[in-house]
């Protein structure tokens, strides 16, 4: 019963209220459910998770409720698919609904994480030797961006990679690139060639006339300092494409 111990100050005596039937019982979420599920088929096997499915786990760690395939489902139509999700832009994720900075974030920092071990594998080896690797590496790092992005590889005279950085980022069909500015890094990197690297975010790598050209541009800002140029590789989502192979400079 309540007792009175003052103006509206009053103490519970007797047993403790009581839940109601069934609270302590409650079946966890179906969705908690799903997530459990998935755990265990990832720890039995990764590669038998289709692509939505290995997000929904990535997505689980920065999402801990709700229902996250809608999500995950929602990323790969917008961007074309898994290489599409991790190279694209932190605003550009946050725009499909559900991703806040926390996801966005994750996903970026898991395709930042696979291109430094990309880099890693080419420093060990020469370069133009581990043409496989070099080809993975550019197709982690740009195959799925949103606008065309331009970047140069920096290489020392064993071949070996000293730097990869991007020279210019621009829209969904140019990307600036100026041929002086190349090789003035190239100089003070002490490189003694380069390989040069766009994507196409149509998907479609077929060089263009101008990507021809401002090729050939490079190829001769480098012959008088010594420079040379080894290839440059078209990416796009349907595959990559060399220059120097299609015999286009």
């Amino acid at each position: 019963m309540l007792r009175d111990q003052g103006a509206f100050h009053f103490q519970i005596d007797g047993p403790a209220a009581v839940e109601p039937p069934g609270a302590r019982t409650r079946p966890r979420s179906h969705h908690a459910g799903h997530r459990a599920r998935l755990r265990e088929r990832a720890a039995i096997s990764f590669p038998a998770l289709p692509d939505y499915e290995l997000l929904e786990l990535l997505l689980a760690r920065s999402l801990p409720r709700g229902d996250i395939k809608p999500i995950a489902k929602a990323l790969l139509a917008r961007f074309g698919g898994l290489a599409g999700v991790l190279g694209a832009g932190l605003q550009e994720l946050r725009t499909i609904a559900g991703v806040g900075a926390a996801a966005a974030l994750d996903l970026k920092l898991l395709h930042e994480a696979t291109l430094r071990m990309g880099r890693g594998e080419m420093r060990r080896r020469t370069v133009i030797t581990s043409w496989t690797a070099l080809l993975a590496y550019a197709k982690a790092a740009m195959a799925g961006a949103p606008r065309e992005q331009f970047r140069v590889l920096f290489l020392d005279k064993k071949n070996q990679l000293i730097a990869d950085e991007v020279m210019g980022e621009g829209t969904v069909d140019h990307a600036p690139v100026y041929p002086r500015e190349v090789m003035r890094r190239a100089l003070e990197l002490s490189a003694s060639a380069v390989i040069l690297a766009h994507n196409h975010p149509s998907g479609d790598p077929t060089p263009s006339t101008a990507d021809v050209e401002m090729t050939r541009q490079v190829v001769d800002a480098g012959r008088p300092l010594r420079i040379t140029v080894h290839d440059h590789i078209v990416v796009g989502r349907d595959g990559v494409a060399s220059l120097k192979a299609l015999g286009l400079f």
